[in-house]
């Protein structure tokens, strides 16, 4: 994780954040050979209480699919309907490091004046691999790619 930051616009909070993102050779080929692999960043935003449970106002996730066409030689990176096309796999990751202007709250969900904590990763989700795949991911480390959680306080 390299940077993030949590912005007030006109319409509501906007995350900003960029990852790190570096596929193993095993991941390349995958890809390369028409295997969909999908990648989940999550985002969490807590309010820490001493006499309750934390107040979760934001619980998000995102999925974004990585996948190639070969009779093309294109990669698409999707986020629900919306896509894009590319030639190398380098662009695309460069894409997917770069998470702009997600809508995370509208305004008003925060109180002001008040410390929130904030968490945020990107992860491959194995579970979306196809069954042999599956196996694969459990016993080799080549299928793993997850940041770690990355934390910070912001008070609105």
């Amino acid at each position: 994780m390299r940077g993030t930051t949590l912005e007030q616009g006109d319409d509501g909070w906007q995350l900003q954040a960029d990852f790190e993102v570096q596929f193993s050779q095993r991941l390349e080929e995958a890809v390369n050979r028409g295997v969909p692999l999908y990648f989940v960043v999550e985002l969490e935003i807590s309010r820490p209480r001493w006499y309750w449970l934390d107040e979760k106002p934001v619980q998000l996730s995102q999925t974004y699919k990585i996948s190639y066409t070969p009779l093309l030689r294109q990669y698409r990176l999707s986020v629900g309907n919306l896509y894009q096309n590319f030639t190398r796999l380098d662009e695309v990751t460069r894409v997917l490091s770069r998470v702009r202007g997600w809508h995370v709250a509208d305004r008003g969900v925060f109180q002001k004046d008040v410390t929130y904590q904030a968490a945020l990763r990107m992860r491959l989700d194995t579970a979306q691999l196809p069954k042999p795949f599956q196996v694969n991911a459990i016993a080799s480390r080549d299928w793993t790619l997850a940041s770690d959680w990355h934390r910070w306080t912001f008070t609105p």
